[in-house]
């Protein structure tokens, strides 16, 4: 990494996605990133950084695990070579980390990013992974499912070493062996079971010498006993061992068979971790994508230093490039210029190297061949370099670099030295660098730079703001207007005498003061245009919000408008209906009436008939104009005498009542309804005569209630018809005329009620609605609705 970037610290930024990073080989490419200038390649590192971490926001962080690098090993055992246990098991960790991945990737459908490449590279072999996982336990270890022969062995063994174990506990504890014993433990030398024997009685127990403790006292003896066990378990370990490294080879021609896949997986798993290591330093460091070119245009919107800690870093707002080539910034020490610096340059090198940056949309940055950078001081005893000499060096190095597509950083330019010829070697310099055709930013403290900077339209001031009543920096950049040192008033705070303020005031030139007092109303005019400009984005919010609440009652008045249309709409069709029922039912009525000419009681029915007539007409007028206020009863006239007995309809109650006696001098009769019995004036009723229903020649009276089956087409909106006890003809009649009603009051979903009984009514009512033109589909209600007592069907 070049000096100038790690001026920038862009090390330090690659040193934290190295710590995210899950494995070694990730980490090392981390810490190799460097800065690119192939446009369409940073894009394209960006836009994979993006997208990972969309990904990770939408289906969570894919899981990385520390594998290793199998590379080395995968090809031994290709080329037919035995490797560890260690190796295989490293094999079976990529594996699985193959596996999860290819796994995540599955759960992440019908999304396309320009990941899918590596993705769609990932080759997991399930069957290889199973098998080294059954096989292996440790490093050191096989275990027994390895293979049905080893298993079959280490069971031999285990058996063979009981009965050799019983054998020697036997001796153990026999009282004359016991006398012979140095202890009653049984001992293992060279892999065969002994008895450690006392030294003297050497002769009393007949066996093979194995070995003799350091003392000399005690004599490892193999009794002759178990010698031949001894013999069988060592041959059984034989086999052991070879059926071990039988199966070691097996697993290695495994492995070596799909070596070259495993390689070229390890590298997609490597790649695919960086990735989502910078993904996830973006998501650490709340970064967004800008905008990314090569005009050399730098525009970063409430860019924050990536090293600093987010709640304490204040975002500036920063621009260069596009209306001027230069920027000059000014403002007092501490005050945020170097970092404003930092920033500019840092951000753009992360952006170069695909890392995502802490700006707001409608950030762009520009890619740079060069980022060249004199920051900082670099005096050195041993060089013997002052300051000045050292910031001189560096200068003419970038002098030398620089060209159209540099991006130049400079701090204190012209510093160290006299601050005269500092100046104008600091103009001059700036000029020289602009003619190379470099982007610029320069931080300074002398007012020759400030006054260049408004001469110069190519040139633009900036200032890190200072709060003069605290007295201390608020780190805002403002670009446009240049800032003042503010030295004087710093040094007063921290209890410099009043007296020398004066006098050094007093020494600054008159020009001095004159620029000072012309930048201080410059700034007190930028702070009132920004209080302005606050005050009206404020009134614009407010009015947009405004606009907002009068846009939703103005749709929620066309919503409602709608809405009365509708139902207005509804109402005409209703009323229509029930009025061309009621004339058809006039004109029924005239024709019977016509036919009934040559009966004796014509003229009695005549009278009856046009008291009908008129009754009809004022129940129509009703109808079609619904006045409030109107009398319900107004030009109602009875169409005969009230007698006990009659049905009649009470016009302010709404209800039907019976009349229990005669009416009496005033007009008052006793009215039942229900368990009810009033006294009411007969205005307020009106008689509800039966319809008369002809069977041959014999005329039969219908009760309303029960029997009457109406022409009147109401739309009334009713959802729910109630049929329980009624035959199958009558239940299946009133059905028709209820879905004739609700298809035209718009309905689409009716209730029929007609029990559980016997079925009957049920089987009826679902034969008729089957054959139905009107009924779409039908169901029995469930739990809550009636079960098989109701049926719910929807109409077309």
């Amino acid at each position: 990494m070049n000096k100038y970037l790690k001026t920038l610290e862009l090390d330090k930024i690659l040193e934290m996605l190295a710590d995210i990073a899950s494995n070694e080989e990730t980490k090392r490419m981390a810490l190799t990133i460097r800065p690119d200038t192939d446009l369409a390649a940073v894009r394209m590192e960006n836009l994979k950084t993006s997208q990972a971490l969309e990904l990770s926001i939408q289906f969570g962080t894919p899981p990385f695990s520390n594998f290793k690098d199998v590379s080395t090993a995968a090809a031994r055992a290709k080329s037919g070579a035995v490797i560890s246990l260690r190796d295989l098991m490293d094999i079976a960790a990529m594996l699985r980390q193959i596996k999860s991945l290819a796994d995540w990737y599955r759960s992440c459908e019908n999304v396309e990013t320009e990941l899918d490449y590596l993705f769609s590279r990932l080759a997991p072999n399930d069957w290889l992974l199973e098998k080294l996982d059954r096989s292996i336990i440790s490093e050191n270890e096989i275990s027994d499912a390895a293979s049905a022969e080893l298993a079959a062995i280490r069971r031999k063994i285990n058996r063979a070493g009981m009965q050799l174990r019983e054998t020697l506990d036997k001796m153990v504890k026999n009282k004359t062996t016991q006398q012979y014993l140095q202890e009653s433990n049984v001992t293992i030398r060279d892999g065969r079971f002994v008895l450690p024997v006392k030294s003297e009685y050497r002769g009393q127990v007949s066996g093979l010498v194995h070995d003799t403790s350091a003392t000399g006292q005690t004599i490892f003896i193999e009794p002759m006993a178990i010698v031949e066990a001894n013999n069988d378990i060592r041959i059984l370990q034989g086999k052991e061992q070879e059926e071990i490294e039988r199966i070691i080879a097996e697993l290695c021609r495994d492995c070596g068979d799909y070596a070259d896949i495993l390689c070229e997986n390890y590298k997609v798993c490597t790649e695919l971790n960086l990735y989502f290591a910078k993904s996830e330093l973006a998501a650490k460091l709340r970064c967004t994508m800008p905008e990314i070119t090569d005009d050399g245009i730098l525009s970063l919107k409430k860019a924050r230093h990536p090293l600093i800690d987010r709640n304490k870093a204040v975002p500036i707002d920063l621009e260069l490039g596009r209306d001027y080539q230069s920027l000059v910034i000014t403002g007092p020490n501490t005050g945020g210029k170097t970092v404003a610096l930092k920033t500019a340059g840092l951000l753009s090198a992360m952006t170069m190297c695909g890392l995502l940056i802490p700006v707001s949309d409608g950030s762009s940055i520009s890619i740079y061949e060069h980022i060249l950078v004199d920051i900082g001081d670099s005096q050195s005893i041993e060089q013997n370099l002052s300051t000045f000499s050292s910031h001189t060096n560096k200068v003419i190095e970038i002098i030398d670099t620089a060209d159209s597509s540099s991006l130049v950083l400079l701090d204190e330019l012209g510093s160290g030295t006299d601050p005269v010829e500092g100046a104008a070697l600091a103009v001059a310099i700036i000029r020289r660098l602009m003619k190379s055709g470099a982007k610029l930013m320069v931080t300074t403290h002398y007012q020759e730079l400030k006054v260049f900077a408004l001469d110069n339209p190519n040139v633009e001031n900036a200032s890190c703001e200072f709060d003069i009543e605290t007295l201390r920096p608020t780190y805002r950049l403002i670009v446009g207007s240049p800032g003042r040192s503010n030295a004087f008033a710093i040094s007063e705070s921290l209890g410099m005498p009043s007296d020398i303020i004066s006098e050094a005031k007093a020494s600054v030139s008159e020009a001095n003061t004159r620029l000072e007092e012309v930048i201080s109303k410059l700034e007190a005019s930028r702070i009132e245009l920004e209080r302005q400009k606050d005050e009206i984005t404020r009134l614009k919010a407010e009015t947009a919000q405004h606009e907002e609440v009068i846009r939703r009652e103005k749709e929620e008045l066309e919503r409602t408008k709608a809405d009365e249309l509708e139902k207005a709409r509804l109402r005409a069709m209703t009323i229509i209906e029930q009025t061309k029922a009621e004339s058809n039912e006039l004109i029924d009525e005239l024709e019977k009436l016509r036919k009934e000419k040559d009966k004796k009681d014509f003229s009695a029915n005549v009278s009856s008939m046009k008291s009908k007539s008129k009754q009809s007409f004022n129940k129509m007028y009703d109808t079609a104009n619904p006045v409030q206020g109107q009398d319900p009863n107004e030009g109602y006239v009875l169409p005969r005498k009230l007698r006990r007995g009659d049905t009649v309809y009470v016009v302010d109650l709404q209800r039907k009542g019976i009349i229990c006696g005669d009416p009496d001098g005033s007009d008052f009769v006793f009215v039942q309804m229900g368990v009810m019995k009033t006294k009411m004036n007969i205005s307020r009723l009106r008689l509800e005569e039966p319809q008369k229903v002809t069977y041959g020649n014999k005329s039969v009276k219908r009760n309303n209630k029960m029997n009457k089956v109406g022409v009147k087409a109401e739309r009334r909106g009713k959802m729910e018809l109630d049929i329980r006890g009624c035959a199958c003809d009558d239940g299946v009649y009133q059905l028709d005329s209820f879905i004739d009603q609700a298809v035209m009051s718009n309905i689409s979903m009716i209730t029929i009620i007609h029990g559980k009984g016997t079925g009957l009514l049920r089987k009826a009512v679902h034969q008729r609605l089957k054959n139905h033109p009107s009924v779409k589909s039908f169901r029995l209600g469930v739990f809550g609705e009636g079960e098989d007592g109701v049926t719910i069907a929807e109409l077309k």
